[in-house]
């Protein structure tokens, strides 16, 4: 839709709340809009402004500076007016110094007396698209903040890009109404990072990306915090709030950890997906949301179903597209690429040159079983690089399990140890051997026959190295 068309039909569908106490303008006004398929609620006083913003909820409203209890700029300045109600403040003449308080309280526009009544579709419009923008600039501040850990396609992560780019091209192809997107992968393997990278790479970009982390909401929060709330709706809910569905709108909502989510929260999401409406908690009114869905999941949905955990329309609903991420232990010595790609941005935070893995630390990044995957590994490099004196090589000191197939091997009669690192001065083989024998000797309680038998070498090997020392 071009932005002309979104002028003209901004105020379709909306309700609007007029407070001005000149009754000809005022039915004038309300004739004006109502046209473009807008309710209007008329005020002619703060009081009864004040009481409609009590009981209902307003897209957008048109205030008159001055009325028979006060200037209308009181309602903003004692916060009766949500923040998400779109002010635009009628002035007569003189009234310009009004005005910029009334900016500078959150209006997002004034009009001077006398205006042309087909301009105000054109006012609101722009006046919420520069709203808009600086919620962009916002995301922008936020998107370079979080440059230090910007995702990694190189080695054995081409594969992971490969797989994104296939969903932005189908993405591109529809543009508009976009299918669900369903990312598995275990806890800390960079499933918001990549929810992020498919909505600031795809159609939607220049839209909100609204996150929400469902099993860090209280089940008896979870539907107001998606659907938001009516003032009233319950003890607690003071005034009328916007849920997340609504803040996402021509956006996208990524919905982590949803196996979270209670059966009966699933069934909501589910028809909210499906029908494009939601109804606030304590509301009637049916409200229209385009929100794109990326849902995520560390556990088996399926397994999930069988055991009557999770709603099967719902995973099936959701399973449209699908990006699995692996464990981080799977990637092999990729591990040591991203392990530098994450040094980068790290010393260009702490404002340091970036040193290098010495070849201890590169043997333990392949061997350590990472249970916290990309997580862990960026802490584990933080740490290591606060800590590091400068010009050397960065030493890890990682603690935990190994790798299953490394735990593999130090359960079965391998006598290496897989974790071992040579040291990074390296070491005479020569020495080394001698100290074997030695070891063996020692274990053999002196008996040289035996220890050659633990060896693996005849007798006389053993005595012709130790002659030699």
């Amino acid at each position: 839709m071009s932005f002309e068309k979104e002028t003209l039909g901004f105020f379709k569908d909306k309700e609007i709340l007029l407070l001005e106490d000149d009754l000809l303008l005022a039915k004038r006004i309300t004739a004006s809009i109502e046209k473009t398929g807008a309710a209007v609620t008329h005020c002619q006083n703060l009081k009864e402004a004040e009481n409609a913003f009590r009981d209902l909820s307003f897209e957008a409203a048109l205030f008159d500076l001055n009325l028979p209890d006060g200037e209308s700029l009181d309602l903003l300045r004692r916060k009766v007016v949500p923040e998400y109600t779109l002010i635009v403040l009628m002035t007569g003449e003189g009234g310009v110094r009004s005005a910029v308080e009334a900016l500078q309280l959150g209006a997002a526009d004034y009009l001077a007396k006398p205006f042309d009544l087909d301009e105000l579709p054109l006012v609101f419009a722009n006046a919420d698209q520069r709203r808009k923008n600086a919620r962009i600039r916002q995301h922008e501040k936020e998107k370079e903040r979080r440059e230090s850990q910007t995702l990694f396609f190189e080695g054995t992560f081409r594969e992971d890009l490969s797989k994104l780019k296939k969903i932005l091209e189908a993405d591109g192809r529809l543009s508009v109404n976009l299918p669900p997107l369903l990312i598995d992968g275990p806890t800390g393997s960079g499933k918001s990072s990549y929810a992020r990278w498919v909505h600031e790479n795809g159609p939607r970009a220049e839209s909100p990306f609204v996150e929400l982390n469902c099993s860090a909401i209280p089940e008896n929060l979870v539907e107001s915090e998606l659907f938001g709330h009516e003032k009233g709706a319950f003890t607690d809910a003071k005034n009328t709030r916007i849920g997340l569905f609504e803040a996402a709108h021509q956006g996208t909502l990524f919905l982590d950890e949803i196996a979270s989510l209670s059966l009966s929260s699933q069934a909501k999401v589910l028809l909210a997906i499906e029908n494009g409406i939601i109804r606030r908690v304590g509301g009637t009114k049916e409200i229209k949301v385009d929100v794109r869905i990326i849902a995520a999941a560390n556990q088996g949905l399926r397994e999930m179903i069988e055991e009557g955990g999770f709603r099967e329309d719902l995973f099936h609903r959701l399973d449209l597209l699908r990006l699995s991420i692996p464990a981080l232990s799977s990637r092999g010595k990729g591990i040591i690429e991203l392990a530098n790609h994450f040094l980068t941005g790290l010393s260009r935070k702490y404002k340091v040159p970036q040193p290098a893995l010495s070849e201890a630390s590169q043997a333990q990044l392949t061997t350590h079983s990472w249970p916290g995957n990309a997580r862990e590994l960026i802490h584990e490099l933080e740490r290591a690089l606060v800590m590091s004196e400068k010009g050397q090589d960065l030493q890890l000191a990682i603690t935990g399990t190994l790798k299953s197939d490394q735990r593999q091997a130090q359960d079965s009669n391998d006598w290496f140890n897989a974790a071992f690192t040579f040291p990074d001065g390296g070491f005479e083989l020569e020495k080394e051997i001698i100290r074997l024998i030695e070891a063996a000797i020692e274990q053999a309680d002196g008996n040289v026959s035996q220890a050659a038998r633990l060896l693996g070498v005849p007798r006389d090997y053993v005595r012709y190295r130790l002659q030699k020392k």
